[in-house]
């Protein structure tokens, strides 16, 4: 199989050959301390999974990636990034979507931008605070603009159609933009003191991400769709089961018809925290496949595998904790999820970004055990 059927044959629990090898990467920091401890400089980060793969002895032919479709759904013009106060141990900046916060000096506005690393901030101003800076926020999403799509999309959906590799295509969900748009805590406020302003604002992304899709779909059929909405906290979802059913799912569903009718097989969402309660939620909507399965949040994947059956596949739900601990702990963690992995429909992983205290020797370690229980050994 090829790496696109077999991820397909994964995800829609079918019969893959083996499963996809997807342990999960690590940002600048986990990389720079893996290139301490025995990880070779010359090897680039894009090859940093493969070589881990043969180190740990693998020998199968490791799958290539290709082209994508990219779809730019950022605000355009996005605002100017730059620093608006320097002090002796941290910074007041502006980032490109308006957010105004302080960062450690040791990071730079680009971090904020292009996720290069994980980066603790202080908010203190969002860009939408008033009516009118909500009417300056609309008119940076038009989604007939032709810089959000390929330069010739219809020779690359030709070219693409295919393919060999699984290609993907991602967006905001409603929660991830409006906090994006109004900070976390304005967010929550709003939904009691102006739902009317709440559901103005969820429309607009509604209809704005809606079109992003027929006119991708006008040219090119993805393999997934994945949202992000990040709505969770350790134990509890964000807002309610109840709010999320009135609020957000009326979205969720939309783009899930427009996605089903276009013949796109997974339709994914990506948050963190504890799901539990969001997962029948989105089994309703139509998405068929979620991430990344925090174990530290409380997610039991055994226990999503008996309560939700095969209405949702998963990505992810390694605990990272284990594979910093290593030895028998990353054994028994891997052991713990192996019946889900036999029963089909996951992909395990690394339940987020693979943390600095992973050391380079543990990493190898855990991708051996994770190659040995997914077919690539």
């Amino acid at each position: 199989m090829n790496t696109r059927q077999r991820t397909l044959e994964t995800l829609l629990f079918g019969a893959p050959d083996k499963i996809p090898l997807m342990p999960g990467g690590g940002r600048k920091s986990t990389r720079e301390n893996w290139r301490k401890q025995g990880l070779p400089n010359e090897v680039e980060d894009g090859d940093i999974i493969e070589y881990a793969y043969r180190q740990a002895g693998g020998k199968l032919e490791w799958p290539k990636t290709g082209k994508r479709f990219g779809v730019d759904q950022r605000m355009m013009p996005q605002f100017e990034e730059k620093i608006i106060e320097r002090k002796t141990d941290s910074q007041i900046v502006q980032d490109w979507k308006g957010n105004i916060c302080e960062i450690g000096n040791e990071f730079s506005v680009e971090y904020l931008r292009a996720g290069i690393d994980f980066v603790t901030r202080r908010w203190i101003k969002c860009p939408v605070e008033t009516r009118a800076d909500w009417e300056d926020m609309k008119r940076r999403y038009n989604p007939h603009d032709p810089l959000r799509y390929p330069e010739n999309p219809l020779a690359l959906g030709k070219e693409l159609k295919n393919r060999d590799h699984y290609v993907g295509i991602s967006f905001s969900g409603p929660f991830w933009q409006l906090r994006e748009w109004l900070g976390f805590e304005n967010l929550c406020m709003m939904f009691y003191d102006d739902p009317d302003l709440v559901r103005e604002m969820i429309f607009f992304w509604q209809e704005f991400v809606s079109v992003l899709l027929k006119n991708t779909f006008k040219y090119f059929v993805p393999d997934e769709v994945h949202l992000s909405e990040d709505m969770a906290y350790k134990s509890f979802s964000m807002i309610s089961p109840d709010m999320a059913r009135e609020f957000l799912l009326p979205t969720w569903i939309k783009w899930g018809e427009i996605i089903r009718d276009a013949g796109v097989p997974v339709y994914a969402m990506d948050s963190d925290g504890f799901i539990g309660e969001l997962i029948p939620l989105w089994i309703e909507a139509g998405i068929n496949a979620c991430d990344p399965i925090e174990v530290a949040a409380g997610n039991d994947i055994a226990d999503f595998r008996r309560r939700f059956g095969k209405n949702m596949a998963y990505r992810g739900g390694v605990d990272k904790r284990a594979m910093a601990a290593g030895g028998k702990v990353i054994e028994d963690e891997i052991a713990r999820i192996a019946p889900v992995i036999n029963d089909g429909g996951f992909i395990p992983g690394c339940d987020h970004g693979v943390p600095h205290d992973v050391s380079w020797d543990n990493f190898v370690y855990y991708v051996k055990l994770l190659s040995k229980a997914t077919g690539w050994m």
